[in-house]
């Protein structure tokens, strides 16, 4: 026992002493890089005194000067009457081969940029690196002079990726009391100035005139002569033996490029002038108080860089007095913003170059002036949004104060002895503890949530994606589905809405009854899930010919698993589902997975924006017997088919009211011809993209001219995107069931709900708004289906007089919540507007577009008509009367066209429409006309509809 213990102790020892060494081992090499640059620091710092003692004192510190301290400690003004004194010796980046400092460089970024072996030394590596970044930053300042002295653009470019202007010292002189950018633009190197100035690079402040950069310039030229002068002397005067002559030689050849390079930077400034003026100096109105002045370089330079421009605006064409200036230094934007001014008083504006030899000549904008205004101030037109957030609060602050005072929260607190209204045996499953997700569709509507994160998904232990049951069977999905997708906003408050519908477990409305158990599952999900969030319900269900339909949630999220889910690769999941899945009748969850591509691809692109600017947009609809869709395109499915007009969001009182008073191709002629009118570079812009969104949509030329501009209004979408809509004529903005659509989309675009389009494009661009409403109308659905319940059980005069009450109140805030949402949903009014003929809704394009001379891009068809993702197979039809007869094959562009054409079988005429549906295309008659007509001014008047018709395109919340 005594020997087993020693050989452990010995054993022990060993280990500690292996450890010990490897330990030490490391910790050499890891320092041995910051006692490397230690030995260089203290090489360089040597050398610098036993040269300082030969030289005489120098004009300038030694190191790098910040511009603060140059301002009190230099001259103030370099004197233009007589030169600058200048250092008798040269600095260390002047005596030293030009490459030096490079390999220095080189070799410290390369020991920074290498990373520890092991975990164990992360954290000192770590601070070693963080040592040498220092190391290397201060020997930095020298580097990027002498980069730029060496016209190395590469290692520049290195040096400001790797460092920031402040470790590098970008605005920091040198001991000459030159800056980088002085030396790049004395020696005209273009390139090299203007990846200075992109990093922020400026002039020396010093040189108040062209005159004092001059004397300068010769100061330091003459007192390179007189070193060059003093060092051949010595060099040739002094024996062979001497120890210093190598020494010498070496200063010589340094002064002597350094004197090369000076009178280079002289020949360059005494051959350069003053810069031409800039070019296509343009003003345009972005809003009722400002003006954005847009230009460009001058188109001859004069053997300079233009490093500012400078803005001047007035009220007078001739400037005087000015107004106000600014100073563009940043040369990569040539643009700028001037704010603050008053409406509807004319400007003019001229922009001005500058290089090292002074100011150009200004140049005037075109149009000479620009006014400040809106194109809301024709009509006096509020925005919509304005107030609506507000009254949309007062509407849910009622709805909590009615459920503070009522009793919903007691009655779901039924007592023991009261039975129980029987749930479904599938349901009661779900909610025992040992409850699990559903593997196998049979009959019935069920929720799935996708989570995914790339291409990844989460899944089950059982590798399937988390699905509950809502109900065994189903009708018409179409209203309770739009209300399924407006409860998605309020996840926080699935378990609030459950109490407030607790007592519609004994009613025999089947409304009610589903939307309770939509609730329930949801609630399920969420317990089980361990989120609240289950993410944005996809824009329809999927359904197969068993009878089954999908609602699907898809929701992005970050690294994270979720408790009881992993990770897994959607592929791998796809192959397991085709493998026990029937190819001739697949199910609505086999439908899922080999469609999931595509359908988490409209999930991250329908939160996609718009970059700001105006846009052209067209408007198209198709309709089936349940509904009204939107062509929208694949890439941004939350706004209609597009191409950009322009940067400018901004439409200016002039440019709106030249548009709506445009009656014939005369009208356009005239403002063509004026390059000084305001509409002017809109009708530019404007046939430039319409003719190119024609061309996408495939629209006949001869049928182009029939086309419309909407103008009773310019949609924005919120502050910095605007559309403007183009309408085709009146009878073909709605293609009808049963009949084919006259023209023929290329690939990339598909149809939405009309009603889903408006949640998807509010949630984009007005998500609080959005959010606000859906709220509201979710609980108030609830809330008048109760109410409407509690009427028809009440038996006593009381019960009755208090469902009464209720009932009027809860219609009242309906009411009240239709009327925002009115005023919100401008698709409506554009609709409304587009299918009247006695409505001039826009303004022909055959005014605008002279079709005679100029056609519209024919665009040969995609030999490949696959999308940007995986394409998905046409899902089967659902078993209805109306959709079960078989189709003929269609060819792949016919298939990306399936959901937007209909077939007869569609739509019958022995089928009577709904109300709905009479609304959703109403028919055109005097009765119906006279409350849209507008004036032929264009100015506007709210559309409303006819009070004894529903609305149009009703919630059906």
């Amino acid at each position: 026992m005594i020997l087993m213990v020693c050989v452990c102790v010995c054993v022990c020892v060993c280990v500690c002493v292996c450890v010990c060494v490897c330990v030490c081992v490391c910790c050499r090499l890891d320092s041995g890089i910051v006692r490397l640059t230690q030995r260089l620091s203290l090489k360089d710092r040597h050398w610098k005194q036993e040269k300082s003692l030969q030289c005489t004192p120098p004009a300038y510190r030694r190191r790098s000067l910040s511009l603060d301290w140059a301002e009190c400690k230099m001259t103030q003004q370099v004197p233009e009457s007589r030169g600058l004194m200048v250092r008798k010796c040269s600095s260390v980046s002047c005596s030293s081969p030009p490459s030096a400092a490079r390999r220095l460089y080189r070799n410290l970024s390369g020991k920074f940029r290498t990373n520890p072996g092991s975990d164990d030394t992360m954290a000192t590596g770590r601070s070693d690196r963080e040592d040498i970044r220092k190391a290397t930053a201060l020997q930095g300042n020298g580097v990027l002079f002498e980069a730029v002295e060496q016209q190395d653009l590469e290692l520049v470019q290195t040096l400001l990726k790797e460092f920031s202007a402040e470790e590098l010292d970008l605005n920091t002189p040198n001991s000459e009391g030159l800056l980088p950018l002085d030396i790049a633009i004395l020696t005209n190197n273009v390139p090299m100035a203007k990846t200075l100035l992109q990093s922020g690079a400026k002039e020396s402040p010093h040189f108040v005139s062209p005159e004092s950069r001059a004397v300068h310039l010769a100061a330091l030229v003459q007192e390179a002569e007189l070193r060059v002068s003093e060092l051949v002397a010595q060099v040739t005067g002094a024996g062979p033996a001497e120890r210093e002559e190598s020494d010498r030689e070496r200063q010589l050849k340094a002064w002597e490029w350094r004197l090369r390079l000076y009178k280079r930077m002289q020949t360059g400034y005494t051959h350069a002038s003053p810069p031409d003026p800039p070019s296509r100096v343009c003003v345009c109105v972005t809003s009722s108080s400002s003006l954005r002045v847009q230009f460009q370089e001058p188109l001859c330079l004069n053997s300079a860089v233009v490093t500012k421009y400078r803005v001047v605006w007035s009220g007078s064409p001739s400037f005087s007095p000015p107004l106000g200036e600014l100073v563009v230094e940043d040369t990569t934007l040539l643009q700028c913003d001037i704010t603050g001014l008053t409406a509807g008083v004319p400007y003019c504006v001229q922009v001005c170059a500058y290089n090292m030899k002074g100011w150009s000549a200004p140049q005037a904008s075109v149009p000479v002036c620009a006014s400040p205004s809106s194109w809301r101030d024709v009509d006096r037109r509020a925005p919509r949004l304005h107030s609506l957030q507000e009254a949309l609060d007062q509407i849910l602050e009622q709805i909590k104060e009615a459920h503070q005072q009522c009793t919903c929260h007691d009655q779901c607190k039924a007592p023991p002895n009261v039975r129980k209204h029987s749930v479904s045996k599938s349901l009661r499953h779900l909610f025992q503890p040992t409850s699990k997700f559903i593997k196998n569709l049979k009959r019935g509507v069920y929720v799935a949530c996708v989570f995914y994160r790339d291409d990844n998904v989460l899944v089950t232990a059982e590798e399937q994606l988390p699905i509950v049951e809502v109900d065994d069977s189903y009708g018409s999905l179409t209203h309770d589905f739009l209300w399924f997708t407006k409860v998605s906003y309020l996840w926080e408050e699935i378990s609030w809405l459950q109490q407030c519908v607790g007592p519609a477990q004994l009613s025999c409305s089947c409304t009610l009854q589903t939307r309770l158990k939509m609730l329930q599952a949801l609630a399920h999900l969420q317990a089980t899930l361990g989120t609240q969030d289950l993410g944005q319900v996809y824009f329809e269900p999927v359904r197969d010919k068993h009878g089954n339909a999908l609602l699907v949630l898809l929701k992005e999220v970050e690294g994270y698993a979720l408790e009881g889910l992993r990770w897994t690769p959607l592929s791998k999941l796809q192959i397991q589902r085709k493998s026990i899945s029937s190819p001739d009748e697949p199910t609505a969850l086999d439908t899922l997975l080999i469609t999931l591509h595509e359908k988490l691809a409209y999930h991250r692109r329908s939160r996609k924006l718009l970059a700001p600017g105006l846009y052209l947009g067209y408007v198209k609809l198709c309709s089936s017997v349940e509904q009204i869709r939107v062509l929208v395109p694949h890439k941004i499915p939350n706004v209609f088919c597009h191409v950009k007009i322009r940067d400018n969001s901004h439409v200016s009182r002039e440019e709106w009211q030249w548009l709506q008073s445009v009656c014939s191709l005369e009208d356009t002629v005239e403002v063509c011809a004026d390059e000084q009118s305001a509409p002017h570079p809109l009708l530019l812009e404007l046939r430039n993209a319409a003719k190119e969104l024609l061309g996408r949509i495939n629209i006949p030329n001869n049928q182009a001219q029939d086309f419309r501009v909407y103008v009773h209004e310019v949609i924005e979408l919120g502050e910095s995107v605007s559309f403007l809509l183009l309408l085709p004529p009146c009878e073909e903005v709605c293609t009808p069931p049963g009949q084919n659509n006259p023209y023929s989309p290329r690939s990339g675009f598909f149809t939405l709900p009309l009603q889903i389009f408006e949640l998807v494009h509010f949630e984009a661009y007005c998500p609080s708004f959005i959010s606000q409403y859906c709220r509201a109308s979710a609980v108030l659905g609830l809330e008048s289906l109760m109410s409407q319940q509690a009427l028809r059980e009440a038996f006593s005069e009381s019960e009755l007089l208090t469902a009464k009450q209720k009932h009027h109140k809860i219609q009242e805030l309906l009411q009240q919540m239709e009327e925002v949402w009115r005023e919100a949903r401008w698709m409506v009014e554009v609709l409304q507007c587009a299918r009247y003929k006695q409505q001039p809704a826009g303004v022909s394009l055959g005014s605008i577009i002279d079709f005679t001379k100029e056609s519209v891009p024919e665009k040969t068809p995609s030999t490949s008509s696959q999308p940007d993702y995986l394409p998905s197979p046409v899902p089967s039809p659902a078993s209805t009367p109306h959709t079960s007869r078989k189709h003929p094959a269609l060819s792949d562009d016919e298939n990306l066209l399936e959901v937007f054409l209909t077939t007869d079988s569609d739509y019958g005429s022995s089928r009577a429409q709904s109300p709905r549906e009479l609304d959703l295309l109403p028919p055109v008659s005097p009765s119906h006309t006279h409350s849209y007509t507008h004036s032929p001014s264009y100015t506007h008047t709210s559309t409303r509809a006819d009070p004894s018709q529903p609305d149009v395109l009703q919630t059906g919340g």
